[in-house]
């Protein structure tokens, strides 16, 4: 079972924490039963800060349970109801880095798509029209270089739909490695995909000035040896 320890930790104050979360976490409890990271940070809090009556930990926003990367949650109310405002403004700035087997057809790009999830399967379906009931999804993608048959793509996700890069990537051809859910020929043994939340640049909630916090790459076997195209 996971826990968190200070290696864990990107960024720290009195109103966020930033975690590197590690693929095959859940943020948020459901129906697995397993320990979520949400508990987990507020046991690390609670003992960190030694506070009897527990910490107070917000969900700012979430990353599917097989990708790894940079989450950034509140540690008071105010921060929490400041930065899910900042989020809903489009105030935050998301990066992502993916690995893909297939070449994209271009170099850089922007893919524009309507998606429509389908709550049986637990999947998003990418259409290249508007559809009934669909949401409009954009992302900006870049090809930042090859490694041992793989491409490493830089992403930029201008909306935050439910596995929106996941289902975008593999509508234009290129399942993201592991994701046997969206067409990768076989799923990973850990569970995670090689999906990254690399970065995360926003309005600090009390000081309002912008930071950029930066998640390594997993050290898993696998990522690390694309440090070498950053």
């Amino acid at each position: 079972m996971s826990v968190i320890t200070e290696s864990d930790i990107l960024f720290e104050d009195n109103h966020l924490i930033a975690i590197n979360k590690k693929g095959g976490d859940i943020v948020q409890i459901d129906d697995s039963g397993d320990k979520s990271l949400e508990i987990m940070v507020n046991e690390f809090l609670t003992k960190k800060y030694n506070k009897p009556n527990g910490a107070f930990v917000g969900v700012i926003h979430r990353l599917d349970r097989p990708v790894s990367g940079m989450i950034l949650l509140a540690k008071t109310s105010k921060a929490l109801d400041r930065m899910n405002r900042a989020f809903h403004d489009r105030k935050v700035q998301k990066s992502y880095l993916a690995v893909v087997k297939e070449k994209p057809a271009q170099q850089a790009g922007k893919l524009v798509n309507w998606l429509l999830r389908d709550r049986k399967k637990m999947i998003t379906k990418a259409y290249d029209r508007q559809v009934k009931n669909g949401t409009y999804a954009e992302l900006d993608y870049e090809v930042i270089g090859r490694l041992d048959g793989y491409y490493l793509l830089k992403i930029n996700p201008l909306t935050g739909r439910t596995h929106q890069i996941r289902c975008q990537l593999a509508f234009m051809g290129c399942p993201i490695v592991g994701d046997n859910k969206y067409g990768y020929p076989r799923g990973s043994l850990r569970r995670t995909i090689c999906l990254h939340s690399r970065s995360l640049t926003f309005p600090h909630p009390v000081k309002e000035e912008e930071m950029t916090v930066v998640a390594p790459l997993p050290e898993d076997g696998f990522w690390e040896k694309f440090n070498v195209l950053l």
